[in-house]
């Protein structure tokens, strides 16, 4: 019996693996409702860059980058050079930094935030597909569709707003050499912040 539980979860490990989204294979294509009822499909960016943001507002380490106006500011420079922005909150009904879509419209203008769209995501379906694992987790596609980071927004793992300053930001290194025609130098890091507040 102990055998037989053993190799199932050692199955289920091998399945989770399989299907995690890895650098330098096609991003999974995705249909997704925005905060305003619009339907976001990843395939209809094709030919632009796309970054993915899950976002937890009551987690500590999203305040830091929300709070101090880093995400914005990033939000802001890379949408101005044409990327698309996906913010993605996956916290399912009763857990934290679950929201309505009117309560995240509210939030988005509170904080000056300037994200192509949020994709609304409470039954965790987007964020399995991807392996998100903590918020913020961070993704980027190229415009062929290809996976080209995976992982942390920077290299300071924790939810002190000091250390943003002294950061080495994975995302906006990630861009500036992917659009220089570069190979990304960190094209998957460890990603840190809070547990994506899955329904199950």
């Amino acid at each position: 019996m102990k055998n037989a539980i053993l190799t199932m979860g050692i199955l289920a490990v091998m399945v989770v693996s399989a299907l995690a989204v890895r650098v330098g294979e096609p991003a999974p294509d995705f249909t997704s409702v925005d905060s305003n009822g619009k339907n976001q499909r990843l395939s209809d960016y094709k030919g632009k860059y796309v970054v993915l943001e899950w976002h937890n507002q009551g987690c500590p380490y999203t305040k830091k980058h929300y709070e101090s106006g880093h995400m914005q500011r990033l939000q802001k420079e890379w949408t101005a050079k044409g990327v698309i922005w996906l913010t993605v909150i996956s916290s399912a009904p009763g857990t934290q930094g679950f929201v309505t879509p009117s309560q995240e419209n509210d939030y988005v203008k509170q904080v000056g935030a300037v994200p192509t769209a949020v994709l609304m995501d409470p039954g965790g379906s987007l964020g399995h597909l991807y392996g998100a694992k903590t918020t913020p987790h961070m993704y980027i596609v190229d415009p062929s569709g290809t996976l080209i980071y995976n992982g942390a927004i920077d290299d300071h793992p924790t939810s002190d707003q000091s250390d943003i300053k002294s950061s080495k930001n994975y995302v906006s290194t990630a861009l500036g050499e992917a659009m220089s025609g570069k190979p990304v130098t960190d094209s998957a890091t460890r990603p840190y912040g809070c547990s994506v507040k899955y329904k199950d």
